[in-house]
This record gives C-alpha cells, sequence and structure tokens, in this order.
C-alpha cells in the first residue's frame, strides 16, 4: 500500500519530456518532488507561475512564492510570472499537456468530483473546472476509500461534479486504474496489495485481464 508519496512518485512516471503540466492541490503538488531525472517539463500553477520546481527545503520558503494552493514553491530557472487572467488563458487555449487533480469521488465513465460537498463550506471551486474542461489528459491522485472505508471508485458520483468524462488514469494507494469505454481497468496493483482487497475496495465493477503487476514507483 502506498502513502502520498508513493503515489506521487508513481505519478510522475507518467510525466514526459517536453510537458506542459498542472498541479492540482493536495497529493498532486508532491509530484514536483519527483520528476525522473533528464525529463524536462514545465509545472505551470492557475495562480500564475510557469516554471515550479520542488518544494523548497527548510529555510529555503519564500512566503511571496506560492502555488494556487497557498504552498511555498520554488522556481526553476527560466520560470515566469504573471496574472492569473494569462494563467487561465494558457489552460482554456489547452496549452496544458497534462492535468494531475485530487478527487472526492469519480466514476467509472471518468466523471469527477472534487470541490463541494454539500452541506460544508467551500472556499470555491477554483480553476478545476477549466482545467478539466481544457486538458489534454487528466490523471488523479486520490484516496481509494475514505475514513469510513467506502469506496471512491463509484459507479456513479453523488458529489456534485466538476467535469464529466474526463479521467483518463487514476492512482491510489491500492492501484493504479484507467478509465475505458467499458469502465474501470485494473493496470496496476501497489506493493503488498492482491486484486481481491482492491475490488472490495471498488464500489463500481473493475476489469481485470491477465495477471496484474504490482507497480514500480522506485
Amino acid at each position: 500500500m502506498l502513502d502520498k508519496n508513493g503515489i506521487a512518485k508513481r505519478i510522475a512516471k507518467e510525466v514526459k519530456d517536453g510537458m506542459y503540466v498542472n498541479l492540482g492541490i493536495g497529493i498532486p503538488t508532491l509530484v514536483a518532488n519527483f520528476i525522473p531525472a533528464g525529463i524536462n517539463v514545465e509545472l505551470q500553477s492557475e495562480n500564475g507561475i510557469l516554471g515550479m520546481g520542488p518544494f523548497p527545503t527548510e529555510g529555503e520558503e519564500d512566503a511571496d512564492l506560492i502555488n494556487a494552493g497557498k504552498q511555498t514553491v520554488t522556481l526553476l530557472p527560466g520560470a515566469v510570472i504573471f496574472d492569473s487572467a494569462m494563467s487561465f488563458g494558457m489552460i482554456r487555449a489547452c496549452k496544458v499537456d497534462l492535468t494531475i487533480l485530487g478527487a472526492m469521488e469519480v466514476s467509472e465513465n471518468g466523471d469527477i468530483a472534487n470541490w463541494k460537498i454539500p452541506g460544508k463550506m467551500v472556499k470555491g471551486m477554483g480553476g478545476a473546472m477549466d482545467l478539466v474542461a481544457s486538458a489534454k489528459n487528466i490523471i488523479v491522485a486520490m484516496q481509494h476509500v475514505n475514513k469510513a472505508g467506502e469506496s471512491k471508485l463509484l459507479k456513479k458520483c453523488d458529489l456534485p461534479l466538476t467535469g464529466v468524462n474526463c479521467v483518463k488514469k487514476i492512482v491510489t494507494e491500492l492501484a493504479v486504474i484507467e478509465v475505458t469505454d467499458k469502465g474501470f481497468k485494473l493496470l496496476e496493483r501497489a506493493p503488498g496489495v492482491t486484486v481481491e482487497h482492491i475490488i472490495k475496495s471498488t464500489d463500481a465493477n473493475l476489469i481485470i485481464e491477465g495477471e496484474i503487476p504490482e507497480m514500480s514507483i522506485d
């Protein structure tokens, strides 16, 4: 079973050379720390940064340099800072190759709910709706089950939707799952996790073909 850093490490393997990548709030921000050596990518934040680096080490933090989640970040050589209007212009013009988002729920047809729980106060949707409508590829980083042990990978989302039929792949503490036109397809299992455990933890049906390999995060 993976921790949050393990999920981020596995997702970092999906990042390819030359990509423009947006990292959502939560687990996705950790991906910046695990970009493979030799891979040149541009990390974008919707508050107006292009060229983010990994999180700063203790003592290197600059309180004025933050991402969309208000976490302190670093900049790589050549990075640029601009207003959010230009940032959203990039997003809406489909200039982002890959968006990595957190989620509360994902349905088997790729719907995502990640912004609101009815009855609880939220600050707003942020950039999520623009990102899911415009990104060429969306990968979700999330916990497979909630605190009550209930699946967050569902036949149909119960929470208000952020986007419809947009998620391509999901990485959780248990598995890597692809969203296909026939539903969820199990691609990999986390170290020490059985296929049976993943099936029991998934509300929707899982397509399982052949031997499911254990994921590598090294």
